[in-house]
């Protein structure tokens, strides 16, 4: 199928972990998260509105569960 990403507007003080975690779940995505902006690679603390690509982490991890079982 095709990837939506969605698009997450910075705020003023903005880092990798946090923005992982609000939009993601988890500070663990933050490398993801970098690799899906790498234009911002080495931006740490973000300004107010740029826009990041939010990557769908779902996709990448095969499961054979129903999402009702996935552990998360």
């Amino acid at each position: 199928g095709e990837l939506c990403m969605r698009i997450y507007i910075t705020s003023l003080g903005d880092e990798w972990d946090f923005i992982a975690k609000k939009e993601l779940g988890s500070e663990k995505y933050a490398a993801r998260l970098m690799e899906a902006n790498e234009q911002y690679r080495n931006t740490l603390v973000f300004p107010a509105g740029l826009e990041l690509a939010i990557p769908d982490i779902g996709a990448s991890i095969p499961s054979i569960l129903p999402p009702w079982k996935k552990v998360t």
